[in-house]
């Protein structure tokens, strides 16, 4: 994928009918990240309550529809503010995928990377989707999550990629593959058993897809992913880390043709017309057909 495919919506940042409200939102990433997180709200991690009816909004999976909700609470600039209560329940998914629509609006170079962020709770490395960006020179990481009003004490709108304060997927499997980590704290909290190894591979092939455009739900499952992994999925794993790694690290364009024919022909890598969803609110599995709840 060339910058000018990532300037370009993908059918989950498309706003359809609410263009103009992306329109209206300036281009600087304080303002895209502030503008993101007064119109979704964390479900369980934004400080507020939310009342059981509305975790549902979890699952918009479409920026329209997510601008859908907003809307018929605010309908108002997406920069009017609005009580964190009333907000829209996403995730850390949310904020970037709202962040990326807005600056493909504008045309420019954006896209989402799945992997772990250690920022959050010591000693933990919490599954977390940033927003990556091209500012003319290079791709930049911002977390368009967290408040830089908060003690970060580093610059979440220009993550560094060697700081170890966030790790693709394929860099924390590279480094599991190699027993430099241990994978058991990697995962979705320290309380909960979804962690480790067979995590680490599914979010490898879900960091594929969101670099392909298929910025999917976290808790989607589709082709190779699974909890009980063979060496055929090792073996996968391996080779699909290498070229995001290579992709990333060099600028390989070798790399990153090799990843968009595997994506395209290799019926493991993506997600066909429907995926297993994994509610995480209402623990519950369903089958969704994509092209169907698009329209």
């Amino acid at each position: 994928m060339d910058l000018d495919d990532y300037r370009r919506h993908s059918p989950y940042s498309d706003p359809g009918r609410h263009g103009g409200l992306l329109d209206a939102v300036a281009t600087d990433i304080p303002t895209v990240a502030a503008t993101a997180r007064n119109v979704i709200v964390h479900y369980r991690a934004g400080g507020v309550e939310l009342p059981d009816d509305r975790l549902d909004e979890v699952n918009c999976r479409w920026v329209d529809r997510i601008l859908d909700t907003d809307q018929s609470r605010f309908p108002l600039p997406l920069t009017a503010e609005r009580p964190a209560v009333d907000r829209v329940a996403g995730c850390c998914r949310d904020h970037t995928l709202l962040s990326v629509a807005v600056l493909r609006q504008h045309g420019i170079p954006s896209r989402s990377r799945v992997g772990f962020a250690s920022y959050f709770t010591p000693g933990w490395h919490h599954d977390h989707v940033l927003l990556e960006y091209w500012n003319g020179e290079r791709w930049v990481w911002a977390d368009p999550e967290i408040d830089p009003a908060g003690d970060w004490r580093f610059d979440g709108y220009d993550i560094d990629p060697t700081a170890g304060l966030f790790d693709s997927a394929a860099r924390v499997w590279s480094a599991y593959r190699a027993g430099a980590i241990d994978p058991d704290i990697y995962g979705v909290a320290p309380e909960s058993s979804i962690r480790g190894a067979w995590f680490i591979h599914d979010y490898v092939i879900q960091e594929l897809a969101h670099r392909q455009k298929d910025e999917l739900l976290l808790w989607d499952s589709f082709g190779a992913m699974t909890d009980d992994l063979t060496d055929a999925d090792l073996t996968l794993a391996d080779e699909i880390a290498a070229l995001l790694l290579a992709a990333d690290d060099g600028g390989d364009e070798g790399a990153e043709k090799a990843l968009t024919d595997r994506y395209a022909t290799d019926g493991r890598l993506r997600p066909g017309a429907q995926v297993q969803s994994f509610s995480p609110v209402s623990n519950t599995v369903s089958t969704v057909d994509l092209r169907l709840s698009r329209t």
